[in-house]
């Protein structure tokens, strides 16, 4: 099983269709704190449609938490700043791919400091960047990929 981490989500929108594209591809959701919106506003409930129940979800008040409870993760941060492309990892089931927030991304800190483990998804200099729920898509499809899409009908 595939997890994602999404540190500081600002938009209620995308966390709900994360949710759902969580649910549907069998993946966990990790959410740090503080989050830009109550995980119980409709909104959000309404992106993630009727799929609530079939969702792992974990909630941490920051980063340190969440990495004392997964210690020993394989991570992989998403970002603009990184040089290598997602495409170029191989991904194994267990993989925390973890985004940042919707104005800002992941801290420039954390990425030059796991400069090894940062990925980018291709896409034109000139632009700033993808939606952050199409960029978890991109990044767990590309992962369920490699692994076969082995929790798939």
């Amino acid at each position: 099983m595939l997890n994602i981490v999404l540190v500081e989500p600002e938009i209620p929108q995308n966390t709900g269709n994360i949710s759902r594209t969580c649910a549907v591809t069998g993946a966990r959701l990790h959410l740090i704190e503080p989050l830009g919106f109550s995980i119980d506003e409709k909104h959000l409930r309404r992106a993630g449609l009727d799929y609530w129940d079939k969702l792992e979800l974990s909630v941490y008040p920051d980063m340190e938490a969440f990495y004392q409870k997964n210690a020993g993760g394989n991570f992989y941060y998403f970002s603009t700043k990184a040089e290598k492309w997602y495409t170029e990892v191989n991904y194994v089931d267990g993989d925390y791919l973890v985004f940042g927030k919707e104005t800002k991304g992941l801290p420039e800190s954390l990425i030059r400091e796991n400069m090894d483990r940062a990925v980018r998804i291709p896409m034109r200099r000139d632009l700033r960047c993808l939606n952050l729920s199409n960029s978890v898509a991109v990044a767990v499809y590309e992962a369920e990929r490699q692994l076969g899409f082995l929790d798939f009908i």
